[in-house]
């Protein structure tokens, strides 16, 4: 009996580990275009001041992908950006967790690893703090904004090129993005090609002022956005002025702006109405025909 429990302990955790493995993929087949120079190593750090686990010094981008059950998989992808200011990216809160979550619903997710610029030192945060006042830092950041853009567009496009390979539909395929990690998915929203286009897009709380904001194009995607109305870094204006954009041109776009929730929410649980976002992109994703089998 003792034996064959332990075989069948043995069994689940090898299905655990196998559920719980991601393919991790280059996004590009060699050094990342516009900064083929940068030989610095990317680094994880989990105790911190944001109280969630982090990524700096991204140099080489990766997508790590999260396949959803065969018998829930619908056809849908996204691309998921986690923000961190361009000098860090949260990895669990704006990323994996909100990747699990819509697996789990039968999203194919890509979780985008884009290029940032480096840290200082071993704790990214200390100049995120200090970019407020330090133009030095404020150049390094602004430095690797297209870098970031550049990363999020190619990675539509890589998943797009690979549809057939992940069994998803290459007319359903959209970009999601938090904070800086908005200003990524806002911008796959403008300049857009063939390859790139986003099908659908989703800024969380992003950073993408309005003089960021391109026009509006006729085939522009349907278009989901959620902000705090206390949000810390005031970015409220920017997602207002997106969806007044949208709604002017008569495209399709909801906004969830919550009367608390604060920025940088994520997947984390509050206890507030701003908890339940990613439910309701959820809901908005099935209205707009995205995850019909």
């Amino acid at each position: 009996m003792r034996t064959h429990y332990l075989k069948l302990l043995c069994l689940f955790l090898l299905v655990t580990v196998f559920v719980q493995a991601q393919e991790v993929i280059k996004l590009y087949p060699g050094k990342a275009p516009g900064s083929e120079d940068w030989n610095w190593s990317e680094q994880y750090l989990e105790k911190n001041a944001w109280n969630t686990p982090i990524v700096y010094n991204v140099a080489d981008p990766t997508l790590t992908v999260f396949k959803p059950a065969a018998a829930k998989a619908n056809g849908a992808a996204v691309v998921i950006c986690p923000g961190g200011g361009f000098l860090a990216l949260s990895i669990e809160s704006e990323g994996f967790g909100a990747a699990r979550w819509l697996a789990e619903k039968g999203v194919t997710c890509f979780v985008l690893k884009y290029r940032l610029a480096k840290a200082s030192g071993d704790d990214p945060i200390k100049d995120f703090t200090a970019s407020f006042t330090d133009k030095a830092i404020q150049s390094r950041q602004q430095a690797s904004i297209p870098l970031g853009i550049a990363d999020g567009k190619a990675a539509i496009a890589y998943v797009r090129s690979h549809a057939a390979d992940f069994g998803i539909d290459p007319k359903r395929i959209g970009i999601m993005g938090f904070s800086a990690g908005g200003t990524v998915a806002g911008s796959a929203l403008f300049g857009y090609t063939p390859e790139n286009k986003p099908d659908f897009a989703a800024p969380i709380y992003a950073f993408l002022p309005p003089d960021m904001q391109g026009t509006v194009a006729a085939d522009a995607p349907p278009l989901f956005l959620t902000v705090a109305s206390n949000d810390q870094l005031n970015l409220q204006g920017h997602s207002v002025a997106l969806y007044t954009k949208w709604n002017t041109a008569k495209k399709p776009v909801e906004l969830h702006a919550y009367a608390s929730g604060g920025h940088g929410f994520g997947v984390k649980k509050q206890q507030l109405p701003s908890d339940s976002w990613i439910e309701r992109f959820w809901e908005w994703l099935q209205n707009q025909g995205f995850t019909r089998k």
